[in-house]
């Protein structure tokens, strides 16, 4: 097969590689690239007690530097990103990928899809602190320019945050343009103050070298490990590079970490770090101090552009793993609207928007300052790190085979670093860091909850279910009364008669000309091939079978993938098709299936669950739904 570029110029697969280069820097490093807002100013002027003389300063920096390179550029993104489901990447994905390594261990599979599931409960939770922290952050650089702005502080954030979830709906695609090169403009902002700090005083250099940072273990034996939960607000956002790679592949997120945000990152921090050994006393804000009094409000309207970019790339995010959650089948269909005709992954989920909203605004009242929020933050993210190095370990050992010489030290040396570092942020459950746990919980709750309950609902079905080829031999021998058209009637069997189709043959006393017995499944990969995606079987006197496949990352538009279906038989003409589809009330009852308080949740969940019409796209004018009522 010939090479697409070949013929083309050198310089435009160059030009091309740089653009995904400067897209990936916009949209993938938002969070962890504004981090420096906040991390040293915690570390010092919280309450972690570390003074800011050589061996608190040069043993900080080193923590944060060979955190740096040991998670994000050892685990992520030389092997996390390998990770990859036929390109896609992220938590849901990640689930996906290991529930195929551990199907011949069903217990072992059990337990990883719900530390998957958890993961991504802690996913949503950091989708709302990451917000509400980094633009408080952000407007709080004001209090170094002006003196008596403090209440202006919160006001102004709320007023920011609302504006960024409303235009949500709008789509992004326009600002989106702007991310990438607002945010290499930020990077080399960051690295230009830190060369400027650290020419000041260049032994900062020193932290370098890891003989810093154990000797800051050995030297602070009483917060050793505690300040790993203050380090942390550094890595922020690095579970957004595997999350992300399905945007843009594993090269240019490895390349633009390496060649810009890795150093930005670390020359700013010694930046900061160099200020601290010059001025103790810019511990209250040493990000802000770095800079000359001249560039300090545009270096505020900056970062408040940069930490806006950093919560959209949250906020897309969760719109992505919802829409991959409600693929998997862990949550209720909800109405997804899609906001670019040119990017697929551009999403609006307006219950996710509204519901992360006004958890933001919440926090931000709620805690009032980044300093107090940044005790609430790390809980969450230390708790995703860990749980997809669980389920990675699965995937290298049980579907890739690595060789245990390679995999048992590095997967120790990950398990190991995470624990560390969640166990350094548990304490903070007790100092406000309780919300994203609570939070994560209940998601949880709901997440197992709905999948158990549409296992249940299934099996109920199933009970009272009449085999189809019983069935179509009753209606030979005693045939209704048959109109013309086709009736497509979607099920969750493909061997059973629906209760919609009983129902209409009870009532109606007729059948349509062309009986089609739809199921859609959804499988554990992004993409399925036109070719793979519909499969058909004519079982005489109009009856047919018809099964549609979806992957986690497919739109799943019924009518446009029925089109692809090819039978001279069929005709699904809009105005010759009639949908049929089934709507079941849920009655909770002291019958063995769940917890009675889970029954009447997921009832719940049920009725206000969006149905099949919307998320399938069915004309709206041609569907009928019938009702029936199942005790679980």
């Amino acid at each position: 097969m010939r090479d697409v570029s070949e013929g083309q110029p050198a310089s435009h697969g160059n030009a091309a590689s740089f653009g995904m280069l400067v897209a990936a820097v916009g949209v993938v490093y938002g969070d962890i690239g504004t981090s420096p807002l906040y991390t040293l100013k915690e570390v010092f002027a919280g309450h972690y007690g570390v003074q800011t003389n050589q061996e608190g300063v040069l043993g900080i920096l080193s923590l944060i530097f060979w955190s740096l390179i040991w998670v994000v550029s050892i685990k992520y993104v030389l092997f996390i990103l390998r990770a990859d489901n036929q390109g896609e990447g992220g938590v849901m994905a990640l689930l996906a990928l290991a529930r195929r390594a551990t199907q011949p261990y069903p217990r072992l599979s059990r337990t990883l899809v719900l530390f998957g599931l958890f993961g991504a409960a802690l996913f949503y939770g950091d989708s709302m602190i990451t917000p509400a922290i980094s633009v408080l952050s952000a407007v709080e650089g004001l209090q170094v320019a002006f003196d008596g702005v403090d209440h202006w502080v919160i006001p102004l954030s709320l007023v920011l945050l609302v504006g960024l979830f409303l235009i949500q709906k709008h789509g992004t695609a326009r600002i989106g343009k702007l991310f990438g090169p607002v945010m290499v403009l930020w990077f080399s902002v960051l690295a230009a103050l830190g060369i400027y700090g650290i020419v000041q005083r260049p032994e900062v250099l020193q932290a370098l070298n890891p003989y810093w940072c154990i000797h800051f273990f050995i030297a602070h034996p009483g917060i050793g490990v505690a300040i790993l939960g203050a380090v942390v607000l550094a890595l922020t956002g690095a579970e957004a590079l595997y999350a992300d790679m399905g945007h843009f592949g594993r090269k240019p997120i490895a390349r633009a970490w390496f060649l810009l945000v890795l150093p930005a990152l670390v020359l700013n921090y010694f930046g900061q770090g160099a200020l601290l050994l010059d001025n103790p006393a810019a511990a209250r804000n040493p990000f802000y101090l770095l800079a000359p009094s001249w560039a300090l409000l545009p270096l505020v309207g900056l970062s408040t552009l940069a930490t806006i970019i950093a919560s959209q790339a949250v906020i897309s995010g969760a719109f992505s793993l919802t829409r991959q959650a409600i693929q998997l089948g862990y949550i209720p269909r909800m109405h997804i609207q899609h906001t670019s005709s040119e990017e697929q992954g551009q999403i609006y989920v307006g219950a996710v928007n509204w519901a992360l909203m006004i958890a933001v605004v919440l926090l931000v009242i709620g805690f009032g300052s980044s300093g107090a929020l940044a005790s609430a933050y790390g809980v969450a993210v230390t708790g995703t790190m860990l749980i997809t190095t669980l389920l990675v370990s699965a995937v290298m050992l049980l579907l890739w085979r690595t060789p245990l010489w390679l995999a048992i030290p590095v997967l120790s040396g990950f398990l190991l670093v995470d624990s560390l570092f969640f166990a350094a942020n548990v304490p903070k459950i007790f100092q406000g860091g309780a919300f994203p746990v609570i939070a994560g919980i209940v998601l949880f709750t709901l997440m197992t909850t709905w999948k158990r309950g549409r296992q249940l609902l299934v099996e109920r079905l199933d009970e009272n279910a009449l085999p189809l080829p019983l069935f179509i031999s009753s209606i030979r021998s005693q045939p209704p009364h048959r109109v013309q058209g086709t009736a497509v009637f979607l099920t969750a069997r493909s061997d059973a008669v629906p209760h919609a189709l009983l129902h209409n043959l009870l009532h109606n006393q007729v059948l349509h000309e062309q009986v089609v017995l739809l199921t859609v499944v959804s499988e554990d990969e992004p993409r399925v091939a036109p070719e793979r995606r519909f499969e058909v079987d004519a079982y005489g006197d109009g009856f047919f079978r018809v099964v549609l496949h979806f992957g986690f990352m497919d739109e799943p538009d019924v009518p446009a993938a029925l089109r692809l279906c090819h039978l001279n038989e069929l005709d699904f003409s809009p105005m010759r098709t009639t949908w049929f589809l089934s709507r079941e009330t849920v009655i909770s009852t002291k019958r063995f299936g769940m917890a009675r308080w889970r029954e009447v949740l997921f009832a719940l969940m049920l009725r206000n669950a969006n149905g099949n019409l919307r998320f399938f796209n069915l004309p709206l004018n041609r569907v009928i739904e019938l009702g029936t009522q199942l005790e679980i």
